[in-house]
Formats: C-alpha cells, sequence, structure tokens
C-alpha cells in the first residue's frame, strides 16, 4: 500500500472519498472540509515527505456536480514519490476552499492563478487577487461556460 495512503486512512479515514492506483501512479480524492490539516500531514509525515507542492489546478466538471474541484500534485524528495489529491467543491456558485499557502509557499501563485482562471476562492490566501487577466477582467476564462468569444 502506498505510504501516504496509509497515513490519510490512519489519520483522516473520514474524509478519504476514494483511492485511485493506476500504472504506479496514486490518486486520492479527500473532502475539503481538512485540506490543510491533510496537506501538513502528508509535508511532514517521516514515511511520507510531500515537502514539494509542483501544481494546483482548478477543475470544471460541469455538466456535472460538484462542479468544481482542486487538484494538487505532490512530491517527496526524499521518496521519489509523487501522488496527486483531488477534491471537490460542494458550492457550485461560489466555490471555495482553504488556502495551503501555509503549508507551501509555491501554493500562493497556483492559488492565485485557480482563482483567476476559474473563480475558486482559496480562504486564508494572503494575496488572492488575478495573476494573469486585468483586475477589471469580468469573468473566469476557463470555466466552461465562458463565452467562447470572451469579453
Amino acid at each position: 500500500m502506498n505510504k501516504a495512503v496509509a497515513l490519510l486512512e490512519e489519520k483522516f479515514p473520514d474524509e478519504i472519498v476514494e483511492v485511485v492506483e493506476f500504472r504506479g501512479d496514486t490518486t486520492i480524492e479527500v473532502k475539503p472540509e481538512r485540506i490543510v490539516d491533510i496537506c501538513t500531514a502528508l509535508k511532514d509525515g517521516h514515511d511520507t515527505g510531500f515537502k514539494y507542492l509542483s501544481m494546483i489546478a482548478g477543475m470544471d466538471y460541469s455538466p456535472a456536480s460538484p462542479r468544481f474541484g482542486v487538484v494538487y500534485a505532490l512530491y517527496s524528495h526524499k521518496h521519489h514519490d509523487r501522488i496527486t489529491l483531488k477534491t471537490r467543491l460542494a458550492d457550485d456558485q461560489a466555490p471555495a476552499i482553504d488556502s495551503v499557502a501555509k503549508v507551501w509557499s509555491t501554493a500562493n501563485w497556483h492559488e492565485r492563478e485557480a482563482y483567476d482562471m476559474m473563480g475558486i476562492r482559496f480562504n486564508g490566501h494572503p494575496d488572492l487577487r488575478r495573476i494573469l487577466m486585468t483586475a477589471d477582467w469580468v469573468g473566469h476564462p476557463q470555466r466552461k461556460d465562458y463565452p467562447l468569444k470572451g469579453q
């Protein structure tokens, strides 16, 4: 069993939604409410050591519900291991999740991009504002319902 899965099953058994292992890659879907605690445990765990957050992506699963999700790609240099952590956000109108910028400083710009492109708010983020689009831009261009012709 993957050590990240074992850690989460031990510390957060009620937060795990699904574990998928495919061709050596592990994807763990968790409930969003304790994302900071889960990420901290994965980063600080002796057997996990996921010190590097390589990517955060906002997802639009429309027409499915819940519509929005967040995907985190984590890597452990110590153990030469990687996992994908996924979560789905319950509020389709105002998607939000707690920021993990205090866990990994690299999350700062990744979360800003997910906010800018998808409109996902990261609660507790130190500077949540647009990073790619101008401050006066209306809408979030990577959402599936964004007009193809833009503004």
